[in-house]
């Protein structure tokens, strides 16, 4: 299969309006694949500060070490395995993954997939930093590897993150067991599915620059740039001027200076640029986050749980004590008769369609067939998506006095989202 992948953005002042970080990402897959938002609270899993040396769990395709505490993340997932596309967690840590692709090989091996990566950097780790120390050692203990499909089709890949928090930002790029990472304490970044930590490496794997130079890709004594050598051109990368890394830093540079999220959300539903995807490979999922730098302050995540998000609604979810399971994107479970746990791998994939995504696509049919009756549904969701960020504003700017009052936040948005389709 051709490379294909998303974009994940990140903002951080003095590129942003505010005293605040953006974090956006697109997740493109599969175009008949559901994307679920879900949310899992923080949970004890022993009585003192340690596990069971026999206490493990099973991530998409292999069992793991439980560790003694996870923190409550909120996450946009394909609906058919354990890991996630990209979320966040009380600690408001966010993290998105993209496919690479690059010199070193593709390993086949069922491991932990990159999405399941992400998903635990969330649950282990309360700021940026410590999610790369979290990915970086889950990395070297179980490798990276396995399908990336629900379907028999082969996928398989490296993996990028980009993960950020309060205060900073990490780019992290892998190849196999070996891996760079970028520290960056202010203005924009973003990441496709290429490589792009170059001579800038403020971490990385102590075997790196030495497994390259015994594969003959660097000599040993030129400057090393991760992306140059790790990449499959020997010269540098080639980058078409359409391309949509290149795109996602020239948009981003368009508003540099007073990037807010939705700045973030227009720039997710760019289509000319091809960062909001078409076709069979398309934007299924996105999520925005606006991180206050005051601790006191809440930080607000938006998710769509549909796709094109352009033609979506993009709903808020704050971190608060008690909140509510997300019911309204959140696929059928299909517990241990759920075909992805059977191998050989099935012929026919199950219903996982969510309440609101079965209603958005009823709604995105009528946009296709009725032109005047789509154009008023885009401009209904519109309105309740601005509603909603105002209303977010006053949180951002002031807190939260009453937490019940965020408790259904998501879960009342889209509600509010489904009613929109049914006078539709």
């Amino acid at each position: 299969m051709l490379p294909s992948s998303c974009d994940t953005f990140v903002a951080l002042p003095p590129s942003t309006a505010g005293p605040y970080v953006v974090f956006g990402k697109n997740s493109d897959r599969p175009c008949d694949e559901v994307q679920e938002v879900v949310y899992f609270p923080a949970k004890d899993h022993s009585a003192g500060d340690k596990v069971e040396a026999s206490d493990t769990f099973m991530c998409t395709y292999i069992e793991i070490e439980q560790v003694p505490h996870t923190y409550a993340v909120v996450l946009s997932r394909p609906a058919w395995l354990w890991g996630a596309e990209m979320g966040a967690n009380e600690h408001q840590v966010c993290v998105g993954n993209e496919a690479m692709w690059g010199r070193e090989s593709v390993d086949d091996t069922e491991a932990l997939l990159g999405m399941d990566l992400v998903r635990l950097a969330l649950e282990r780790a309360d700021s940026a930093q410590k999610a790369v120390d979290v990915i970086t050692e889950l990395l070297g203990k179980y490798g990276q590897g396995g399908n990336c499909m629900e379907d028999s089709s082969s996928f398989t890949y490296h993996n990028s993150f980009l993960i950020a928090d309060r205060k900073e930002a990490w780019v992290l790029e892998t190849a196999g067991k070996y891996w760079a990472a970028e520290r960056l304490e202010g203005g924009h970044r973003n990441i496709s599915n290429q490589y792009s930590v170059t001579t800038k490496i403020d971490k990385e794997h102590p075997e790196m620059r030495q497994y390259a130079k015994s594969q003959g890709w660097w000599d040993g004594k030129s400057k090393f740039s991760f992306a140059d050598v790790y990449s499959y051109e020997t010269t540098g990368r080639i980058e078409a001027s359409n391309d949509r890394y290149c795109e996602g830093h020239r948009l981003l540079e368009k508003s540099n200076g007073h990037i807010t999220a939705e700045t973030m959300m227009d720039i997710l539903r760019d289509k000319e640029s091809g960062i909001n995807r078409e076709g069979i490979f398309m934007t299924t999922g996105s999520m925005v986050s606006v991180l206050p730098q005051d601790p006191s302050l809440p930080g607000v995540h938006y998710f769509t749980g549909t796709p094109d998000p352009e033609r979506s609604l993009f709903k808020p979810f704050i971190f608060v004590v008690d909140v509510k399971q997300l019911k309204e994107t959140t696929s059928p479970n299909f517990g241990p008769d759920d075909p992805v746990k059977k191998k050989p791998r099935f012929q026919h994939k199950p219903d996982r369609r969510h309440p609101l995504f079965l209603k958005h696509e009823v709604a995105l049919a009528i946009m296709e067939l009725n032109k005047d009756r789509g154009e008023k549904i885009v401009e209904n969701m519109r309105q309740l998506e601005q509603e909603k960020m105002n209303e977010m504003e006053k949180y951002l700017t002031w807190g939260i006095e009453d937490s019940t009052l965020v408790v259904h936040l998501f879960s009342k948005t889209a509600t509010e989202e489904l009613s929109i389709y049914s006078k539709s």
